[in-house]
C-alpha cells in the first residue's frame, strides 16, 4: 500500500494542512464567512501558489450530495465548483507541470473542478475573471467564482482521483501533499470528500 492513499495518514495531513489554515487567519469580529487564504509549495526555485476562499460546513452534512443531484449545491447555479467559495479560485505556478501527460505552461491560471459522483475533473483556464460580481462583465465573458465560466477558455483538464472517507472535513482546504523535487498531487477537501490531482515537473 502506498503512504499517499492509507487512510491514516490521509487523516494525519488534513489534519495538519487545516491546522496550518486555521493558525494563519486572524480572528476577528466581521471576518468573511469564507476567509481568503492561500496554498504554497515551492519546488527547486521555483513557487506554486494558491489562492481560495475556504467555506465551512457550519452544520452541513453531505453537501455533495449524490445520484442525479450529485454536486449541484456546491455549484450553486454556476456550471462547475469553484473550489472554493466567492471570488474564483487561481492558481499561478513559475514552473511547466505535466499532468495527466498534457503540460501546463508556467503561469496563472483560474482553477475549477467539474462535479460527478466518483469522477472530480480538475480544470486549468486562461479566462478572464474579477474581483466582485458585475452581471454585466459577466455577460462579456468575465467570471466570478464560477458564474459566467467557458470551457472554451480551458487550458488543461485532468480527472481527480476521488476518495469519501469516514471524516468531516468542517472548513474546505486546498493542499499539496507528498511533494518531491519530482512532482506531487494537488489535493481538494471538503466534507467527507477529497479529490487528488497528481502533478510532475515537465522535462
Amino acid at each position: 500500500m502506498h503512504l499517499h492513499s492509507c487512510p491514516a495518514f490521509r487523516v494525519l495531513v488534513v489534519a495538519l494542512v487545516v491546522g496550518v489554515l486555521l493558525s494563519g487567519t486572524a480572528f476577528a469580529q466581521g471576518r468573511p464567512k469564507s476567509p481568503q487564504t492561500n496554498s504554497s509549495t515551492q519546488i527547486g526555485d521555483a513557487w506554486i501558489d494558491v489562492t481560495y476562499s475556504a467555506p465551512i460546513l457550519r452544520g452541513r452534512r453531505d453537501v455533495f450530495g449524490s445520484g442525479d443531484s450529485y454536486g449541484q449545491t456546491i455549484y450553486a447555479g454556476a456550471p462547475v465548483w469553484r473550489a472554493g467559495a466567492d471570488v474564483t479560485t487561481r492558481i499561478k505556478t513559475g514552473l511547466d507541470l505535466e499532468i495527466d501527460g498534457k503540460t501546463l505552461p508556467a503561469g496563472e491560471y483560474s482553477f475549477f473542478v467539474e462535479l460527478k459522483e466518483g469522477a472530480w475533473t480538475a480544470i486549468f483556464s486562461s479566462q478572464e475573471y474579477m474581483e466582485d460580481p458585475d452581471r454585466a462583465k459577466m455577460a462579456e465573458g468575465i467570471t466570478w467564482g464560477a458564474y459566467g465560466y467557458s470551457s472554451d477558455h480551458d487550458v488543461l483538464r485532468a480527472p481527480m482521483t476521488v476518495t469519501v472517507n469516514p471524516f468531516s472535513l468542517d472548513q474546505m482546504f486546498i493542499g499539496f501533499i507528498d511533494v518531491t523535487d519530482a512532482g506531487g498531487n494537488l489535493d481538494v477537501g471538503w466534507d467527507n470528500h477529497i479529490g487528488s490531482l497528481a502533478f510532475t515537473v515537465a522535462k
